[in-house]
């Protein structure tokens, strides 16, 4: 079974938007929601960038779906032991609904605290370490860490759920990918070439069945981006306008303000989503370009629509889209 999932975009969208948006996803099919976690938009245009912890308790209480963040990096905005109770809380209120989505972060949102932004390699294993003091936190004992970029003094989760909370790590490297496939119970990854995709997989495979895991069970999500409108002129405006980091095929972790994404969205042209962001008026070309990641393996598949008709979009794949991926008929 594939599940369909919104992805709640807090650089786009006010709080108070998306938990609505969120509310009709539920109504017309989607069963999960990614939520980022940015301090920053990419843009400044693009205008927001709430605090995705405070919302997901209220999306917990006013809907049913599964929900998680894509993605929380430990460190420096935030301690590993702080992702970690706050993900402990949410899965004692909201038993089996919740999974924490670790990343190793951009420099758009680490940089505020004026720490030194590290190269790639020990940002992998700053997440290394940060993961390793989560999973010792859920345990419930009482926990230690002295390691080269955290530590931990004697603490303990007091509020936890039945169980912990599964984590996905978000992986684009092979290192990366069989280190997720040893150490955590899924992986998250974006659209990308097949080539790539396949050997991320194969290489979190690998990492599984060496830790004594079976890799067919374990969770693969992937976060797609779209931008759908009724003609392919409004698509288009609504990618190059919302969405410019979109068409920015280069790395972008070590770039810091959104004034610089800005300036480089200047230079942004629709030629540049090709391969990258799925631009059509076409629902069935969805469809299709959707199936395409669960024919892959993908068994959780998130889609961020660019433009601002965010409850447009969710209706119309509730109505066209969603039965042709998961079977089921839903009243859009």
């Amino acid at each position: 079974m594939v599940t369909m999932g919104y992805a709640a975009m807090f650089e786009q969208f006010t709080p108070s938007d998306l938990l609505r948006y969120s509310q009709i996803a539920e109504e017309v099919g989607f069963g999960s929601i990614m939520a980022s976690d940015h301090f920053h938009p990419w843009t400044p245009s693009q205008g927001q960038s709430g605090f995705v912890w405070a919302w997901l308790g209220a999306l917990g209480a006013t809907t049913k779906l599964r929900f998680g963040t894509g993605v929380t990096p430990p460190g420096p905005r935030y301690h590993p032991a702080i992702i970690a109770q706050a993900a402990a809380t949410l899965e004692q209120m909201y038993p089996g609904r919740f999974w924490l989505g670790l990343g190793a972060g951009e420099a758009l949102n680490e940089h505020i605290t004026g720490e030194y932004w590290p190269e790639a390699p020990t940002r992998l294993e700053k997440l290394a370490e940060g993961i390793e003091i989560i999973q010792k936190l859920f345990s419930g004992k009482v926990s230690k860490f002295n390691g080269k970029h955290f530590r931990l003094e004697s603490a303990k989760l007091y509020t936890r759920g039945e169980q912990a909370p599964p984590i996905y790590v978000a992986t684009a490297g092979p290192i990366q990918s069989e280190r997720t496939g040893r150490t955590c119970d899924g992986i998250i990854t974006v659209g990308a070439a097949d080539e790539k995709i396949g050997m991320l997989m194969g290489r979190f495979e690998k990492g599984a069945r060496e830790a004594g895991k079976d890799p067919a069970t374990m969770p693969r999500l992937i976060q797609l981006h779209v931008s759908w409108a009724e003609t392919m002129e409004e698509a288009t405006e609504n990618a190059v306008q919302g969405w410019p980091n979109g068409g920015m095929n280069f790395p972008k972790a070590d770039i810091r303000n959104p004034e610089d994404f800005e300036a480089m969205s200047k230079l942004v042209r629709p030629e540049n989503y090709k391969n990258r962001v799925l631009i059509s008026p076409d629902l069935d070309e969805h469809a299709a370009h959707i199936k395409k990641y669960a024919d892959l393996g993908f068994n959780e598949i998130y889609v961020h629509n660019t433009g601002p008709n965010q409850e447009a979009f969710i209706r119309a794949y509730g109505k066209h889209v969603l039965p042709a991926i998961t079977g089921a008929t839903v009243s859009a």
